[in-house]
Protein backbone atom coordinates (compact mmCIF):
# COMPACT_ATOMS: atom_id res chain seq x y z
CA UNK A 1 0.00 0.00 0.00
CA UNK A 2 0.84 3.45 -1.06
CA UNK A 3 3.45 4.74 2.24
CA UNK A 4 1.35 8.38 1.21
CA UNK A 5 -1.87 6.42 2.13
CA UNK A 6 -0.75 4.87 5.13
CA UNK A 7 0.93 8.30 6.27
CA UNK A 8 -2.38 9.92 5.49
CA UNK A 9 -4.45 7.48 7.90
CA UNK A 10 -1.21 7.91 10.61
CA UNK A 11 -1.95 11.52 10.44
CA UNK A 12 -5.95 11.16 10.32
CA UNK A 13 -5.42 8.98 13.74
CA UNK A 14 -3.02 11.30 15.57
CA UNK A 15 -5.86 13.87 15.31
CA UNK A 16 -8.64 12.08 16.13
CA UNK A 17 -8.49 12.81 20.07
CA UNK A 18 -8.74 16.75 19.11
CA UNK A 19 -11.57 16.25 16.79
CA UNK A 20 -13.41 13.69 18.86
CA UNK A 21 -15.18 15.94 20.76
CA UNK A 22 -19.24 16.27 21.11
CA UNK A 23 -21.69 15.11 19.77
CA UNK A 24 -21.70 15.24 15.98
CA UNK A 25 -21.05 12.25 13.74
CA UNK A 26 -17.39 12.85 13.04
CA UNK A 27 -17.07 13.01 16.89
CA UNK A 28 -19.21 10.42 17.46
CA UNK A 29 -17.22 8.27 14.36
CA UNK A 30 -13.99 9.16 15.53
CA UNK A 31 -14.42 8.12 19.19
CA UNK A 32 -16.14 5.26 17.95
CA UNK A 33 -12.60 3.60 15.99
CA UNK A 34 -10.46 4.50 18.83
CA UNK A 35 -11.02 1.26 20.45
CA UNK A 36 -13.19 -0.78 17.85
CA UNK A 37 -9.82 -3.06 17.01
CA UNK A 38 -9.70 -3.91 20.91
CA UNK A 39 -13.16 -4.61 20.93
CA UNK A 40 -13.18 -6.69 17.89
CA UNK A 41 -10.23 -8.94 18.98
CA UNK A 42 -11.75 -9.20 22.93
CA UNK A 43 -14.62 -10.62 21.29
CA UNK A 44 -12.23 -13.12 19.73
CA UNK A 45 -10.15 -14.36 22.12
CA UNK A 46 -13.59 -14.58 24.80
CA UNK A 47 -16.36 -15.34 22.37
CA UNK A 48 -15.05 -16.88 19.60
CA UNK A 49 -16.19 -20.91 19.04
CA UNK A 50 -12.79 -21.79 17.62
CA UNK A 51 -14.77 -25.08 16.23
CA UNK A 52 -16.79 -22.54 14.17
CA UNK A 53 -16.43 -20.41 11.29
CA UNK A 54 -16.39 -16.55 11.57
CA UNK A 55 -17.45 -14.05 8.66
CA UNK A 56 -16.65 -10.61 8.91
CA UNK A 57 -18.90 -8.10 7.13
CA UNK A 58 -18.24 -4.26 6.63
CA UNK A 59 -20.58 -1.80 5.39
CA UNK A 60 -20.22 1.75 5.14
CA UNK A 61 -23.83 2.86 6.24
CA UNK A 62 -27.20 1.82 7.23
CA UNK A 63 -28.31 0.93 3.69
CA UNK A 64 -25.41 -1.39 3.35
CA UNK A 65 -25.54 -3.04 6.65
CA UNK A 66 -29.18 -4.11 5.59
CA UNK A 67 -27.78 -5.47 2.72
CA UNK A 68 -25.31 -7.27 4.18
CA UNK A 69 -27.62 -8.60 7.02
CA UNK A 70 -29.73 -9.84 4.23
CA UNK A 71 -26.33 -12.05 2.50
CA UNK A 72 -25.75 -12.91 6.68
CA UNK A 73 -29.32 -14.38 7.38
CA UNK A 74 -28.85 -16.30 4.00
CA UNK A 75 -25.40 -17.76 4.73
CA UNK A 76 -26.49 -18.63 8.17
CA UNK A 77 -29.18 -20.88 6.92
CA UNK A 78 -26.52 -22.38 4.71
CA UNK A 79 -23.91 -22.62 7.59
CA UNK A 80 -26.08 -22.94 10.71
CA UNK A 81 -23.05 -22.32 13.41
CA UNK A 82 -21.25 -19.89 11.69
CA UNK A 83 -20.49 -16.84 13.58
CA UNK A 84 -20.28 -13.14 12.01
CA UNK A 85 -18.58 -10.07 13.32
CA UNK A 86 -19.93 -6.78 11.75
CA UNK A 87 -17.90 -3.41 11.04
CA UNK A 88 -19.15 0.11 10.21
CA UNK A 89 -18.29 3.32 9.25
CA UNK A 90 -20.94 5.49 9.94
CA UNK A 91 -22.99 6.54 13.48
CA UNK A 92 -25.95 6.01 11.69
CA UNK A 93 -25.45 2.05 11.84
CA UNK A 94 -24.60 2.01 15.57
CA UNK A 95 -26.89 -0.48 17.21
CA UNK A 96 -27.45 -2.50 13.72
CA UNK A 97 -25.36 -5.44 14.33
CA UNK A 98 -27.48 -7.59 16.39
CA UNK A 99 -30.51 -6.66 14.29
CA UNK A 100 -28.44 -8.29 11.39
CA UNK A 101 -27.27 -11.19 13.37
CA UNK A 102 -23.70 -10.45 14.13
CA UNK A 103 -22.00 -11.67 17.00
CA UNK A 104 -19.78 -8.94 18.03
CA UNK A 105 -20.12 -5.49 16.23
CA UNK A 106 -17.82 -1.77 16.19
CA UNK A 107 -16.85 0.45 14.03
CA UNK A 108 -13.85 -0.18 11.41
CA UNK A 109 -10.69 -0.19 13.11
CA UNK A 110 -8.24 2.07 11.51
CA UNK A 111 -6.98 0.79 8.18
CA UNK A 112 -3.54 1.02 9.96
CA UNK A 113 -1.40 -2.30 10.05
CA UNK A 114 -1.25 -2.37 13.82
CA UNK A 115 -5.24 -1.73 14.53
CA UNK A 116 -6.52 -4.65 11.70
CA UNK A 117 -4.05 -6.31 12.38
CA UNK A 118 -4.87 -6.40 16.23
CA UNK A 119 -8.70 -7.48 14.55
CA UNK A 120 -7.72 -9.54 12.81
CA UNK A 121 -5.70 -11.34 15.12
CA UNK A 122 -8.49 -12.03 17.65
CA UNK A 123 -11.19 -12.48 14.88
CA UNK A 124 -9.38 -15.37 12.84
CA UNK A 125 -12.18 -14.96 10.25
CA UNK A 126 -11.91 -17.63 7.11
CA UNK A 127 -14.04 -14.47 4.74
CA UNK A 128 -13.91 -10.84 4.63
CA UNK A 129 -16.87 -9.52 2.63
CA UNK A 130 -16.57 -5.74 1.78
CA UNK A 131 -20.50 -4.29 1.17
CA UNK A 132 -21.57 -2.01 -2.08
CA UNK A 133 -18.83 0.47 -2.32
CA UNK A 134 -16.17 0.21 0.27
CA UNK A 135 -12.82 -2.13 0.34
CA UNK A 136 -9.91 -0.93 2.23
CA UNK A 137 -6.37 -1.68 1.44
CA UNK A 138 -4.53 -2.04 4.68
CA UNK A 139 -7.42 -4.19 5.84
CA UNK A 140 -7.45 -6.09 2.67
CA UNK A 141 -3.55 -6.46 2.46
CA UNK A 142 -3.28 -7.61 6.05
CA UNK A 143 -6.68 -10.32 5.74
CA UNK A 144 -5.04 -11.82 2.48
CA UNK A 145 -1.48 -12.03 4.01
CA UNK A 146 -2.84 -14.12 6.93
CA UNK A 147 -4.91 -16.75 4.25
CA UNK A 148 -8.20 -14.44 4.58
CA UNK A 149 -10.31 -14.83 1.74
CA UNK A 150 -11.42 -11.45 0.64
CA UNK A 151 -14.80 -10.38 -1.43
CA UNK A 152 -17.45 -7.80 -2.02
CA UNK A 153 -20.72 -8.29 -1.85
CA UNK A 154 -23.66 -6.30 -3.00
CA UNK A 155 -21.20 -4.62 -5.22
CA UNK A 156 -22.18 -1.07 -6.98
CA UNK A 157 -20.45 0.65 -9.52
CA UNK A 158 -22.54 3.81 -11.54
CA UNK A 159 -21.39 5.26 -14.05
CA UNK A 160 -18.94 8.13 -13.16
CA UNK A 161 -18.22 6.77 -9.29
CA UNK A 162 -15.62 8.20 -7.64
CA UNK A 163 -14.01 5.31 -7.48
CA UNK A 164 -13.31 5.12 -11.40
CA UNK A 165 -11.82 7.81 -11.32
CA UNK A 166 -7.56 8.91 -10.77
CA UNK A 167 -6.43 8.91 -7.68
CA UNK A 168 -9.42 6.51 -6.10
CA UNK A 169 -8.47 4.20 -8.97
CA UNK A 170 -4.50 3.84 -9.39
CA UNK A 171 -5.20 4.08 -5.41
CA UNK A 172 -7.12 1.05 -4.84
CA UNK A 173 -6.32 -1.04 -8.14
CA UNK A 174 -3.68 -3.86 -6.16
CA UNK A 175 -6.62 -4.32 -3.74
CA UNK A 176 -9.23 -4.63 -6.38
CA UNK A 177 -7.39 -6.92 -8.30
CA UNK A 178 -6.84 -9.46 -5.19
CA UNK A 179 -10.29 -10.13 -4.49
CA UNK A 180 -11.49 -13.90 -4.32
CA UNK A 181 -15.39 -13.35 -5.35
CA UNK A 182 -17.31 -10.03 -6.39
CA UNK A 183 -20.85 -10.06 -6.16
CA UNK A 184 -22.16 -7.54 -8.10
CA UNK A 185 -26.12 -5.80 -8.29
CA UNK A 186 -26.20 -5.51 -12.12
CA UNK A 187 -24.31 -6.02 -15.52
CA UNK A 188 -23.44 -2.29 -15.22
CA UNK A 189 -21.69 -2.59 -11.79
CA UNK A 190 -20.35 -6.06 -12.59
CA UNK A 191 -18.43 -4.00 -15.84
CA UNK A 192 -17.52 -1.27 -13.50
CA UNK A 193 -15.47 -4.09 -10.78
CA UNK A 194 -14.12 -5.06 -14.29
CA UNK A 195 -13.21 -1.55 -14.74
CA UNK A 196 -11.58 -1.41 -11.21
CA UNK A 197 -9.15 -3.94 -11.66
CA UNK A 198 -11.31 -7.11 -9.89
CA UNK A 199 -10.41 -10.41 -12.82
CA UNK A 200 -13.54 -11.17 -14.32
CA UNK A 201 -13.30 -14.58 -13.42
CA UNK A 202 -14.19 -13.90 -9.98
CA UNK A 203 -17.23 -11.53 -10.99
CA UNK A 204 -20.69 -12.79 -11.17
CA UNK A 205 -24.15 -10.90 -10.97
CA UNK A 206 -26.16 -11.84 -8.15
CA UNK A 207 -28.82 -8.93 -7.49
CA UNK A 208 -28.86 -6.32 -4.78
CA UNK A 209 -29.73 -8.64 -1.38
CA UNK A 210 -31.35 -4.92 -0.35
CA UNK A 211 -34.62 -6.42 -1.72
CA UNK A 212 -34.37 -9.60 0.10
CA UNK A 213 -33.93 -7.46 3.16
CA UNK A 214 -36.76 -4.59 2.49
CA UNK A 215 -39.21 -7.70 1.51
CA UNK A 216 -38.31 -9.43 4.95
CA UNK A 217 -39.16 -6.10 6.82
CA UNK A 218 -42.18 -5.42 4.91
CA UNK A 219 -43.55 -8.43 5.88
CA UNK A 220 -42.72 -8.29 9.09
CA UNK A 221 -44.79 -5.00 9.89
CA UNK A 222 -47.69 -5.66 12.69
CA UNK A 223 -50.63 -3.47 12.09
CA UNK A 224 -50.99 -3.64 16.13
CA UNK A 225 -47.59 -2.30 17.13
CA UNK A 226 -47.72 0.17 18.85
CA UNK A 227 -46.02 2.56 15.78
CA UNK A 228 -48.58 1.88 13.30
CA UNK A 229 -51.81 1.25 15.20
CA UNK A 230 -52.84 4.31 15.52
CA UNK A 231 -52.35 4.86 11.81
CA UNK A 232 -54.63 2.28 11.14
CA UNK A 233 -57.76 2.78 13.54
CA UNK A 234 -57.34 6.80 12.26
CA UNK A 235 -57.57 5.96 8.44
CA UNK A 236 -56.89 9.22 6.42
CA UNK A 237 -55.34 10.00 3.00
CA UNK A 238 -51.51 9.56 4.39
CA UNK A 239 -48.03 10.22 2.81
CA UNK A 240 -44.61 8.71 4.08
CA UNK A 241 -41.56 11.02 3.21
CA UNK A 242 -38.61 9.17 4.48
CA UNK A 243 -34.85 9.99 4.91
CA UNK A 244 -35.08 13.51 4.17
CA UNK A 245 -32.88 16.18 4.14
CA UNK A 246 -33.14 19.89 4.14
CA UNK A 247 -33.02 20.34 0.52
CA UNK A 248 -35.56 17.88 0.41
CA UNK A 249 -37.72 19.33 2.60
CA UNK A 250 -37.46 22.94 0.68
CA UNK A 251 -39.45 21.19 -1.82
CA UNK A 252 -41.43 18.77 0.02
CA UNK A 253 -43.31 21.03 2.47
CA UNK A 254 -44.15 23.40 0.18
CA UNK A 255 -45.75 21.00 -2.45
CA UNK A 256 -47.91 19.76 0.70
CA UNK A 257 -49.45 22.92 1.26
CA UNK A 258 -50.57 22.99 -2.63
CA UNK A 259 -51.40 18.95 -1.94
CA UNK A 260 -53.94 20.21 0.65
CA UNK A 261 -55.96 22.51 -1.20
CA UNK A 262 -57.29 18.84 -3.09
CA UNK A 263 -56.99 16.63 -0.13
CA UNK A 264 -57.88 18.53 2.68
CA UNK A 265 -56.99 15.59 5.08
CA UNK A 266 -54.05 14.65 3.94
CA UNK A 267 -52.05 13.30 6.74
CA UNK A 268 -47.93 13.56 6.28
CA UNK A 269 -45.29 11.39 8.62
CA UNK A 270 -41.77 12.44 7.82
CA UNK A 271 -38.41 10.68 8.77
CA UNK A 272 -35.22 13.59 8.51
CA UNK A 273 -32.20 11.22 7.27
CA UNK A 274 -30.72 12.19 10.26
CA UNK A 275 -33.71 13.00 13.38
CA UNK A 276 -31.64 14.85 15.69
CA UNK A 277 -33.27 16.75 18.20
CA UNK A 278 -32.94 20.12 16.85
CA UNK A 279 -33.95 18.91 13.28
CA UNK A 280 -37.24 16.93 14.98
CA UNK A 281 -37.76 21.02 16.11
CA UNK A 282 -37.35 22.44 13.73
CA UNK A 283 -40.14 20.18 11.51
CA UNK A 284 -42.43 21.03 14.44
CA UNK A 285 -42.25 24.10 14.19
CA UNK A 286 -42.61 24.31 10.44
CA UNK A 287 -45.28 22.54 10.52
CA UNK A 288 -47.24 24.18 12.95
CA UNK A 289 -46.14 27.51 11.49
CA UNK A 290 -48.21 26.61 8.16
CA UNK A 291 -51.31 25.33 10.15
CA UNK A 292 -50.64 21.73 10.55
CA UNK A 293 -51.03 20.37 13.94
CA UNK A 294 -47.91 18.34 14.22
CA UNK A 295 -46.65 16.05 17.13
CA UNK A 296 -43.49 13.64 17.33
CA UNK A 297 -44.27 10.06 16.76
CA UNK A 298 -43.38 9.21 20.61
CA UNK A 299 -46.58 11.36 21.20
CA UNK A 300 -48.56 9.19 18.83
CA UNK A 301 -47.57 6.06 20.36
CA UNK A 302 -47.55 7.45 24.24
CA UNK A 303 -51.48 8.41 23.32
CA UNK A 304 -52.13 5.24 21.63
CA UNK A 305 -54.22 8.24 19.09
CA UNK A 306 -53.11 9.72 15.58
CA UNK A 307 -56.78 11.81 15.92
CA UNK A 308 -56.23 15.19 15.24
CA UNK A 309 -52.74 15.18 14.10
CA UNK A 310 -51.88 15.88 10.31
CA UNK A 311 -48.39 16.14 10.56
CA UNK A 312 -45.82 13.52 12.28
CA UNK A 313 -42.51 13.86 12.88
CA UNK A 314 -40.23 10.79 13.35
CA UNK A 315 -37.88 11.22 16.46
CA UNK A 316 -35.76 7.90 16.10
CA UNK A 317 -34.41 5.42 13.65
CA UNK A 318 -35.59 1.31 13.15
CA UNK A 319 -38.68 2.54 12.16
CA UNK A 320 -39.47 3.64 8.83
CA UNK A 321 -39.39 0.67 6.76
CA UNK A 322 -42.75 -0.20 9.27
CA UNK A 323 -44.41 3.55 8.34
CA UNK A 324 -44.33 2.97 5.02
CA UNK A 325 -47.03 0.51 5.62
CA UNK A 326 -49.22 3.28 5.97
CA UNK A 327 -48.71 5.15 3.90
CA UNK A 328 -50.77 5.94 0.52
CA UNK A 329 -47.70 7.39 -1.49
CA UNK A 330 -44.49 7.84 -0.39
CA UNK A 331 -41.52 10.25 -0.91
CA UNK A 332 -37.96 9.42 -0.94
CA UNK A 333 -35.38 11.97 -0.06
CA UNK A 334 -31.95 12.95 -1.13
CA UNK A 335 -33.11 13.30 -4.76
CA UNK A 336 -32.51 17.01 -4.42
CA UNK A 337 -29.46 17.39 -2.82
CA UNK A 338 -25.99 15.85 -3.43
CA UNK A 339 -26.23 13.06 -0.97
CA UNK A 340 -27.36 10.68 -2.86
CA UNK A 341 -31.22 9.45 -3.17
CA UNK A 342 -32.28 6.96 0.02
CA UNK A 343 -33.25 3.37 -1.18
CA UNK A 344 -36.58 2.92 -2.86
CA UNK A 345 -36.38 -0.29 -1.86
CA UNK A 346 -38.48 -0.31 1.34
CA UNK A 347 -41.89 1.29 0.10
CA UNK A 348 -41.59 -0.28 -3.17
CA UNK A 349 -41.96 -3.51 -1.01
CA UNK A 350 -44.95 -2.14 0.69
CA UNK A 351 -46.69 -2.02 -2.19
CA UNK A 352 -46.84 1.61 -1.78
CA UNK A 353 -46.20 4.08 -5.03
CA UNK A 354 -42.56 6.47 -5.02
CA UNK A 355 -42.04 10.05 -5.78
CA UNK A 356 -38.41 10.85 -5.72
CA UNK A 357 -36.51 13.93 -7.18
CA UNK A 358 -34.90 14.32 -9.75
CA UNK A 359 -31.05 13.29 -8.56
CA UNK A 360 -31.50 9.74 -8.75
CA UNK A 361 -29.60 8.55 -11.55
CA UNK A 362 -27.27 6.46 -9.22
CA UNK A 363 -30.17 4.15 -8.03
CA UNK A 364 -30.90 1.76 -10.68
CA UNK A 365 -34.12 0.40 -8.27
CA UNK A 366 -35.41 4.31 -8.65
CA UNK A 367 -35.33 4.59 -12.70
CA UNK A 368 -36.28 0.62 -13.38
CA UNK A 369 -39.40 1.45 -10.57
CA UNK A 370 -40.57 4.32 -12.81
CA UNK A 371 -39.94 2.96 -15.92
CA UNK A 372 -42.72 0.45 -14.68
CA UNK A 373 -44.69 3.22 -13.48
CA UNK A 374 -44.13 2.32 -9.57
CA UNK A 375 -42.56 5.41 -9.18
CA UNK A 376 -42.51 9.31 -10.69
CA UNK A 377 -39.58 11.58 -10.74
CA UNK A 378 -40.36 15.16 -10.28
CA UNK A 379 -37.92 18.69 -10.60
CA UNK A 380 -40.29 20.92 -8.47
CA UNK A 381 -42.56 21.81 -5.63
CA UNK A 382 -45.23 21.71 -8.29
CA UNK A 383 -44.33 18.32 -10.03
CA UNK A 384 -44.06 16.74 -6.66
CA UNK A 385 -47.56 18.21 -5.33
CA UNK A 386 -49.01 17.28 -8.66
CA UNK A 387 -47.79 13.49 -8.63
CA UNK A 388 -48.83 13.22 -4.42
CA UNK A 389 -51.99 14.74 -5.40
CA UNK A 390 -52.89 12.43 -8.57
CA UNK A 391 -51.94 9.12 -6.56
CA UNK A 392 -54.37 10.61 -3.79
CA UNK A 393 -57.06 11.71 -5.27
CA UNK A 394 -57.14 8.66 -8.17
CA UNK A 395 -57.46 5.27 -5.88
CA UNK A 396 -57.44 2.96 -8.75
CA UNK A 397 -53.98 4.86 -10.60
CA UNK A 398 -52.91 4.46 -6.68
CA UNK A 399 -53.46 1.07 -6.29
CA UNK A 400 -52.05 0.07 -9.75
CA UNK A 401 -48.78 2.09 -9.16
CA UNK A 402 -48.70 0.22 -5.77
CA UNK A 403 -48.91 -2.97 -7.25
CA UNK A 404 -46.08 -2.67 -10.15
CA UNK A 405 -43.74 -1.40 -7.57
CA UNK A 406 -44.26 -4.63 -5.74
CA UNK A 407 -43.78 -6.64 -8.64
CA UNK A 408 -40.41 -5.39 -9.43
CA UNK A 409 -39.70 -6.33 -5.69
CA UNK A 410 -40.94 -9.83 -6.22
CA UNK A 411 -39.34 -10.28 -9.08
CA UNK A 412 -35.85 -9.29 -8.18
CA UNK A 413 -35.74 -11.86 -4.94
CA UNK A 414 -32.84 -14.73 -4.56
CA UNK A 415 -29.54 -12.21 -4.30
CA UNK A 416 -29.45 -13.42 -0.62
CA UNK A 417 -28.76 -16.38 -1.71
CA UNK A 418 -27.36 -16.38 -4.48
CA UNK A 419 -24.56 -14.38 -3.11
CA UNK A 420 -24.44 -16.63 0.44
CA UNK A 421 -24.08 -20.12 -2.17
CA UNK A 422 -21.19 -17.91 -3.93
CA UNK A 423 -19.46 -16.74 -0.45
CA UNK A 424 -19.69 -20.32 1.23
CA UNK A 425 -17.00 -22.35 -0.58
CA UNK A 426 -14.81 -19.04 0.63
CA UNK A 427 -14.90 -20.63 4.09
CA UNK A 428 -13.55 -23.66 4.01
CA UNK A 429 -14.47 -26.83 6.03
CA UNK A 430 -15.13 -25.69 9.59
CA UNK A 431 -18.27 -28.07 10.69
CA UNK A 432 -21.66 -26.48 10.05
CA UNK A 433 -22.92 -27.39 13.80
Amino acid sequence: MSPLYRAAIQAARTAAPLLAVGDSKLARGLAGRRHAHDLLAAWGDTGRDPARPVAWFHAPSVGEALQAGAVIGALAARRPGIQVAFTHFSPSAEGIGPRIGANVAAYLPWDSSFAVGRALGGLRPDVLAFTKTEVWPVLADEAIRRGVRVSIVAASVPTGAGRLRWPARALLRTTWQQLSLACACSDEDAAGLVALGVPESVVYVTGDPGVDAAAARAGQADRVAPSLAPFHADARPTVVAGSTWPRDEAVLLPALEQVRGSVPDVRVIIAAHEPTAPRVRDLLARFSAAGWRSRPLADVVSTGSAKGVDAVVVERVGVLSQLYTVADVTYVGGGFGRHGLHSVLEPAAAGVSVVVGPRHGRSAAAAALAAVGGARVVSDAHELARALGDWLTDSDARVRAGKRAFTYIDGHRGAAARTAALLDPLIGSHPSG
